[in-house]
């Protein structure tokens, strides 16, 4: 198996100023290609940290993707560093002079002479061109102690990585490895990883199919990762196949899709329209970050009535009628209190579907309950489910997977009261 690394440029990144996700962006990819990820390097704005990083990783890997410090700043050094390191001179690349003009041009911006660095570039180098920004990706093919490797540099900001590589570079990954490397994601919601794992723990570990199968755990959700390597396209779709049906026997409703793009949201709205169902949504600790999960899917308005954010037990009282008695015998974070949210925003604009959030995110005890403590209650029809949750983490993590947790209550109440209708899992 061919092997790649990553070495992220910035000393920004190694003082905590800015999160690397280049890094995890570019190990994904490199397992989807079939590439095996050696290692993941970050190193600061200097010429000796870079050249000792790129020694390191031609000593092991066949692809080097190198991203940070090729813009025009002082700081930025890494394409000089690189070409040095190679051996290689710097010229000018007429066609990049021409895409920095025009960038600045067209946006009213004034250019200055150390912009047109960026233009310089190794010679024999392919250039990236760059839609988002002025600094070139390149390609650069060098055989170092007579070994042939590949060192793939590109901008910083993931807004112009990840175009680049998508559009541009990945096409090189898939040139040398030479087989066709086909990958399909399953994406679970309801059960942790360790119930996924247990279920298809054969898989995980590998069979003789030669098919892999990688799990990955996010906010309320699993994901499996199936890849297949073949001479063709249709050899490792074939072989993929038969593991993702059989997973899919297995973990039965807890499957949501199998399509790479869809989230759990989309998923949620396109069982609602079908099932010609409205929604309603109230929140206490969430904030209305549910409702906004919600309405980012297009198409939305034809179901989706109102959204309330009843932070308050006044507003609690007043908007969606909890009793004061409910409050202060069991207080807002409570089943009861949810239960009641859920029957009285329902009622309000007459939605077949309601949901409603009460927990406590933190910092801090309140009422006595627990930081994590979340109530969830799901109204379809008349009958209330109501579940009781325990998250840890930060404010803002527990209030993520308290929104995941109602998308997912939401899913698996419809599925129970309108049959088992379980869409974007076709193969």
């Amino acid at each position: 198996m061919l092997t790649a690394e990553t070495i992220s440029v910035g000393t920004e990144l190694l003082h905590g100023n800015a999160v690397n996700t280049n890094a995890a962006f570019l190990a994904r990819e490199f397992f989807k290609y079939g590439y095996a990820c050696n290692a993941m390097t970050v190193v600061g704005d200097d010429e000796k940290s870079i050249k000792s990083a790129l020694a390191a990783a031609a000593g092991r890997s066949d692809i080097i993707v190198i991203t940070g410090g090729m813009g025009p700043t002082p700081d930025d050094i890494t394409k000089q560093t690189v070409a040095s390191f190679l051996g290689l001179e710097l010229i000018d690349d007429t066609a990049t002079e021409v895409h920095i003009r025009q960038w600045f041009s067209e946006r009213g911006l004034t250019m200055e002479d150390r912009d047109l660095i960026q233009a310089k570039v190794p010679a024999g180098a392919v250039i990236l061109e760059n839609a988002n920004g002025t600094a070139p990706g390149l390609i650069i093919e060098k055989e170092i102690e007579g070994k042939a490797h590949t060192f793939i540099l590109m901008p910083g900001p993931p807004f112009e990585m990840e175009p680049m590589w998508r559009e541009q570079a990945v096409s090189c990954l898939k040139e040398k490895n030479g087989n066709v490397i086909v990958s399909s994601l399953v994406k679970i919601c309801g059960r942790t990883e360790a119930e996924v794992a247990d279920l298809v723990d054969e898989f995980i570990r590998g069979n003789e199919s030669g098919v892999s199968v990688s799990p990955h755990a996010t906010a309320g959700e699993v994901q499996l990762r199936i890849t297949a390597t073949g001479e063709s396209e249709k050899q490792a779709k074939k072989a993929i196949k038969p593991v993702v049906k059989e997973i899919k026997a297995r973990l039965g409703d807890s499957v949501y899709t199998t399509h790479e793009e869809k989230s759990l949201e989309e998923v949620v709205v396109e069982l609602l329209l079908a099932n010609k169902l409205t929604v309603t949504t109230v929140e206490s600790c969430t904030g209305g970050l549910l409702a906004g999960r919600i309405i980012n899917v297009p198409g939305v308005s034809e179901i989706y009535k109102a959204g309330y954010i009843t932070y308050s037990n006044k507003a609690k009282r007043r908007i969606v009628g909890v009793s004061r008695k409910t409050l202060d015998k069991y207080g807002a974070v409570s089943e009861q209190a949810a239960r009641e949210m859920a029957k009285g925003v329902t009622g309000l604009f007459k939605a077949d579907v309601a949901v409603a959030v009460s927990g406590n995110a933190g910092p801090d005890m309140s009422e006595g309950k627990p930081v994590g403590l979340v109530y969830i209650a799901v109204n379809v029809a008349g009958n209330i489910t109501a579940r009781e949750y325990h998250f840890n983490g930060s404010r803002a993590q527990i209030r993520e997977m308290s929104v995941a947790s109602a998308l997912i209550l939401l899913r698996h109440c419809v599925l129970e009261y309108y049959g088992k209708m379980t869409f974007g899992t076709e193969e």
